[in-house]
């Protein structure tokens, strides 16, 4: 997951942000639309932040999603939790793995949501203002030179492995890496104070009481057999972590059962769709695509927000295409549904024409009308879903019985 905008970071906000335009009903996507939303269900979540310039969204995404579970549990003003800490111990990782294998896998700012399980499992967290990553003379995320400097070094050994005949690796490489970790986004943090108390990055995390075995992922793609454990095949899947594979409606009806039950979801999908405009609050799968007007062109890590995107279905409800999961699978085995970005999914709602949406929060600040958040409608999310990230509890009875949870 790799797209990205730039805007303003929220730092050490820990104060919970029930999204006051979600509790004025109906509300709408964006200022003179004609949608009224209704609320079904709305979750709490933590104050929307931006990633900036980076390409490190599934780390913002899940830990917002992380926070709500604190907040599920009855914390109800939890610490925000470092992003730069994940993305640092996952580079660490990463690059560990992307040696190993002879450079083979991928290599890049990208991640899934079980980086952060894996990460905390290994190395602990610790809160966002204790390791904030911003060492490097900015107050906004920037990991353009960070990455260049990170992948030159990992380009440069792999072409030393391979001109060298054979000779041993140094026990050097991963000190090198650690330092220019170090230089941009601050030492490692091996033990800290906080609010009086002290703690490794491990200890805090038993502190605050998450427990990930109890997470699942669920996807949905004929390629992989019903009701199974399954590997996605996209390049930030480093990790290989696996999802649960089930039905299209299954999926759908599986998020709209955590949501009505008190569970949020995080939520990886492909943004780069006409319908998708974050600008105008809203996902949408049109029947008829040439009804949306784009100016302009998408810089290829989407910094700038891509094009301006214009058209009556913004601003009117329109009939939107019928997604089946042979069109579902069409797009996934042609490429044209891609592992783009993680969003955090906190609420359900319908508008006037009984069309259900999710209210979902993005990680690229709070320039649009709905204040950092956007409406995605069914069809968009069974057409361009990757995989949603939930609580085991949050799975309806029904589907978990068949995934023997």
């Amino acid at each position: 997951m790799k797209k990205l905008f730039f805007s303003f970071l929220f730092l050490g906000m820990s104060t919970v942000s029930i999204a006051q335009f979600g509790y004025s009903e109906p509300v709408k996507n964006a200022e003179g639309s004609e949608y009224q939303f209704t609320k079904v269900a709305h979750l709490d979540a933590t104050p929307v932040q931006s990633q900036g310039m980076t390409g490190t969204c599934w780390s913002f995404s899940a830990l917002s999603y992380f926070e709500s579970e604190l907040i599920r549990k009855g914390n109800k003003t939890p610490d925000i939790l470092s992003e730069m800490f994940i993305v640092r111990k996952a580079y660490e990782s990463k690059a560990e793995k992307f040696i190993r294998m002879d450079g083979k896998i991928n290599f890049s700012e990208g991640g899934a949501f079980h980086d952060i399980p894996f990460v905390i499992r290994n190395y602990g967290i610790v809160p966002l203002e204790v390791y904030s990553g911003l060492n490097y003379g900015s107050e906004t995320h920037d990991h353009s030179e960070l990455f260049a400097v990170l992948n030159g070094a990992m380009q440069g050994l792999l072409s030393n492995m391979q001109n060298s005949h054979g000779a041993p690796l140094t026990t050097s490489w991963m000190t090198a890496m650690n330092g220019i970790l170090d230089a941009y986004l601050g030492k490692d943090v091996k033990e800290f104070e906080f609010k009086g108390k002290k703690y490794t990055p491990v200890s805090y995390a038993k502190a605050i009481g998450l427990n990930m075995d109890e997470y699942v992922s669920l996807t949905s793609f004929t390629n992989h057999t019903l009701y199974q454990k399954c590997m996605l095949a996209i390049p930030d899947n480093w990790a290989w972590g696996e999802s649960y594979n089930v039905g299209l409606q299954e999926l759908f009806d599986a998020t709209e059962y955590a949501l009505k039950n008190g569970y949020t979801l995080a939520w990886g999908a492909d943004v780069s769709e006409k319908g998708f405009s974050f600008k105008n609050g809203l996902a949408i799968v049109p029947e008829d695509p040439s009804t949306i007007d784009v100016k302009g062109k998408d810089n290829k890590n989407f910094s700038d927000a891509g094009a301006d995107k214009a058209s009556n279905a913004f601003v009117t409800p329109m009939k939107e295409m019928e997604i089946t999961a042979e069109l579902r699978q069409k797009g996934y085995d042609q490429k044209t549904t891609t592992d783009d970005h993680g969003m955090h999914i906190v609420g359900l709602y319908k508008d006037q024409n009984g069309t259900r949406y999710l209210l979902v929060k993005n990680s690229w600040g709070t320039g649009n009308y709905p204040k950092g958040y956007l409406y995605v409608s069914e069809n968009y999310f069974k057409y361009k879903t990757i995989n949603v990230y939930v609580h085991k509890d949050g799975v309806m009875p029904t589907l978990k019985k068949k995934l023997n949870l």
